[in-house]
């Protein structure tokens, strides 16, 4: 049976619907950066995408190919996440989606190289004739962090990041957003094929114990 990160780390991929404090490790990722709307029809978070899925795909199907990855075990292909934040803003603005700088990510297996990297994305632009140079290798360690799983639109997840916050603050913790830890979202569900009001949708932020008198 294949590998399946949400199965064999629940804690991280499938959290309750109320807020936790959990710690990560360090994670290795496919990663594409850009900015603007993730709505946009064409644009350039949804090109993203299929550049992502493009090289996490050569990866898994390799076992097929003239490339033997040393360690491979098959796997799903892990769920799509991103990293978001707004310029000038605390927190997230959803007002403002044409404001959004972003990260696009997808899991890799521990056994993927950088140099097994760099051969994926040369193949995936062999095969599929794009431009697959816009992605990384991205190693992010994320650490302490509350999290929750939303149900809903992505438009109602203030709701759910304020349950975060009033949480982490109760078991002192304070917010610690910065340029290097980020808002984190998990996508469990196709928005493609799942009304909005079901989606499914883990939110971390990453936390540090607060110090006395100081405001989360």
């Amino acid at each position: 049976m294949a590998f399946d990160f949400k199965k064999e780390y629940k804690e991280f991929y499938m959290p309750p619907k109320t807020p936790t404090v959990v710690t990560l490790p360090a994670v290795n990722y496919i990663a594409v950066r850009g900015k603007g709307d993730p709505n946009a029809e064409g644009g350039e978070y949804k090109q993203s995408i299929e550049l992502l899925y493009g090289i996490a795909y050569t990866i898994k199907m390799s076992k097929k190919g003239s490339r033997a990855i040393e360690g491979y075990f098959d796997y799903v292909v892990p769920p799509l996440e991103g990293f978001w934040w707004q310029e000038g803003v605390s927190g997230i603005d959803y007002s403002r989606k044409a404001d959004f700088n972003w990260i696009s990510v997808i899991r890799l297996p521990d056994f993927v190289t950088r140099a097994d990297f760099d051969w994926a994305v040369s193949e995936a632009a062999r095969k599929k004739g794009g431009d697959f140079s816009k992605a990384e290798f991205m190693t992010y360690d994320e650490g302490l962090c509350v999290q929750c799983m939303h149900i809903g639109s992505y438009d109602d997840e203030p709701a759910t990041v304020e349950l975060m916050h009033r949480f982490a603050e109760s078991q002192g913790y304070a917010l610690d957003i910065t340029d290097k830890r980020l808002h984190h979202e998990i996508y469990l569900s196709d928005a493609r094929k799942v009304e909005p009001a079901k989606l499914k949708t883990v939110i971390r932020h990453p936390i540090a114990p607060a110090k006395p008198g100081s405001p989360l």
